[in-house]
């Protein structure tokens, strides 16, 4: 054999990674993609895998992502961890150059727009001096132009529509005169009004360029049921129109979701992409990765299969305690969490995995905050935590996969309510103490433009609705304001925490207001996610009201129905969904009539 060739040893090796099992049609079709040329019609730009939690897609991504490099492609994957078109655009740029490709342009591009961002919302800060001001004329012509309804204007964002108009006024004055003084060009404006415009060319270039370096780029999506929607209507653009530019032939593209491809706005490319729906491993599948575990004798084998249905993260919890025999596969009326850890039997670890899936998500910072044990256990504990097969870890944080953790939480509501709350309690008051040490110094404006400090509030306000607490959904809500000012990608996280509080504490209600809020925002945005909390709190609807106001919020791409029921209602109650502010002392509001009805 020739130096330099791979042994065989490697070779077994290499398809031996990560243990990975089955999907042998999906990968052959991938990798079949690689010979064929752009320009021939069996050639594919697109791929979308998708199917049920715990089948494995984001574990089939990363074999599909080794597969690419192993054909010179150079690679990027975008997840969740990613919450609008830019920070995607960022996470390309920052692994493109860990592969030695670096994207000069796209990154100086992407350094102004986080500058101008903030300097934008510190220029809707309001001077104290500034407050008796009297608006001028042109101020309405200002909230025309669309900056009210991009939450702009400060301590009125969406709900400049149940203002006082001389306030509306005062408030654009004060933007229009910020902006004027920090935007430097029109282009500076365009990279904070509309960064997609900006940024998405030059990102083009980027990867014409880095065609000529190597023949292929890969692009994963992963978790598309989240990302897809403000990735899919632009990568859609990026595809199949010229819009921003040329996209080099040599980019494939792989999306993974729980959802089927939006036939809609997708249907009329079949012949460019191609669908990999993933259905449980079969039983030959399911038996390959449990003879790669050690499990081989035949009792044990059937009752995993019987007890998983052959979906992969189960048949990899299960097999990783290598039972040896019948009796160790337990009690067929045990619990689906007795199944998880039925070969654990050290009760401080089986008790650690209980109590770390409380959490959304940890590091070791909550670990420590979960976990009551000696500090000297600590670090052995998290090392064994974070190697179980159910645990994933990107970026220095942990989250169980979902069709664990969710029989782990039932389980704990369950056998002990009153231990449930307690553990939610003391969680949301480690993230309130977080997050108030996080506030220091600092204003509104700022506080919501940090990623960080943004967690940290949605972490104690899951907490806190998972507890129970009555407070926490007019919390969720009164945040909201704030969130829609940051765009539709932030206000769909709060939307978010209250459909997975709901559903983990079985509170059909709550869920049922995040449904409704995220559902709104997929359609006609913000505006109309804040017409629901109006409602929710005590508005009603009404032409009159909307047509006097439709001209104010004309930039937000909707019009407004909300009617205030009278002068007096509208400026106490307005304010008084502000309370969820950053930096307010009692989240939520006081007074307002919410609905129990979604």
């Amino acid at each position: 054999m020739a130096r330099g060739r791979q042994s065989v040893q490697e070779l077994i090796a290499r398809r031996r990674r990560a243990g990975f099992v089955g999907r042998g049609a999906e990968r052959a079709a991938f990798r079949a993609n690689f010979d064929t040329l752009p320009e021939d019609e069996r050639h594919r730009f697109l791929f979308h895998v998708h199917g049920n939690a715990g089948v494995g897609k984001t574990f089939l991504l990363r074999e599909l992502e080794q597969v690419a490099r192993e054909h010179g492609a150079l690679t990027a994957y975008v997840d969740e961890t990613s919450g609008s078109v830019p920070d995607a655009m960022e996470a390309i740029s920052l692994q493109f150059a860990a592969q030695g490709t670096r994207c000069k342009d796209l990154d100086r591009l992407l350094t102004a727009h986080r500058e101008r961002r903030y300097e934008a919302e510190l220029a809707s800060v309001t001077p104290p001096e500034a407050e008796a001001q009297a608006p001028s004329a042109g101020s309405m012509a200002v909230a025309r132009a669309g900056l009210v309804g991009l939450g702009m204007v400060p301590a009125v964002g969406a709900f400049a529509s149940a203002l006082d108009p001389a306030q509306l006024a005062q408030s654009a004055d004060r933007l229009r005169s910020g902006l004027g003084a920090r935007f430097r060009s029109h282009e500076d404006a365009r990279l904070v009004l509309a960064p997609e415009s900006v940024l998405t060319p030059v990102l083009l270039d980027e990867l014409a360029r880095a065609a000529s370096a190597a023949p292929w780029t890969v692009l994963f999506l992963d978790t598309y049921e989240r990302t897809g929607r403000f990735l899919d209507g632009w990568l859609h653009r990026v595809m199949t129109t010229d819009r921003y530019g040329a996209l080099p032939d040599t980019v494939v593209v792989v999306t993974a979701g729980q959802l089927p491809r939006d036939s809609v706005r997708w249907g009329g490319f079949g012949d460019f992409m191609t669908d990999l729906p993933l259905l449980p491993f079969t039983e030959p599948e399911a038996r390959d990765l449990l003879a790669g575990k050690g499990v081989v004798a035949e009792p044990v084998v059937s009752e995993v299969l019987r007890l998983t249905g052959g979906l992969p993260v189960l048949v990899s919890t299960l097999a990783e305690g290598r039972p040896a025999g019948p009796a160790d596969v337990g009690d067929p009326s045990a619990t689906a969490v007795d199944r998880f850890l039925k070969w654990e039997s050290d009760p401080v670890r089986r008790s650690v995995a209980l109590a770390c899936a409380l959490p959304r998500r940890l590091d070791a910072d909550v670990f420590r905050a979960v976990v009551d044990r000696p500090d000297a256990e600590l670090d052995e504990l998290y090392t064994w935590l974070r190697a179980l097969p159910f645990v994933s870890e990107r970026g220095g944080r942990v989250r169980y996969h979902d069709v664990v953790r969710a029989p782990m939480l039932r389980l704990q509501r369950h056998r002990s309510p009153r231990t449930w709350e307690s553990r939610h309690r003391v969680l949301a008051a480690t993230f309130r103490d977080w997050r108030t040490q996080a506030e220091a110094g600092r204003g509104p404006a700022e506080l919501w433009a940090d990623e960080g400090w943004r967690e940290l509030r949605l972490a104690e306000l899951y907490h806190l609705l998972c507890a129970g607490e009555r407070s926490a959904p007019a919390g969720v809500l009164g945040d909201l304001v704030d969130a829609c000012e940051q765009g539709e990608s932030v206000a769909g996280q709060w939307a978010r925490v209250l459909v997975e509080a709901g559903a983990d504490a079985e509170s059909r209600t709550v869920a049922g207001w995040g449904e409704r809020l995220a559902e709104a925002l997929g359609g006609a945005g913000t505006v109309a996610a804040l017409e629901l909390v109006l409602r929710w709190t005590g508005f009603e609807t009404g032409p009159v009201f909307a047509a006097r106001m439709d001209p104010v919020v004309s930039g937000w791409g909707g019009t407004v129905g909300g009617r205030p029921r009278g002068r007096r209602r509208r400026r106490r109650r307005v304010p008084a969904l502000r309370r969820g502010r950053a930096g307010a002392r009692t989240p939520g509001w006081t007074g307002a009539r919410m609905t129990g009805t979604t």
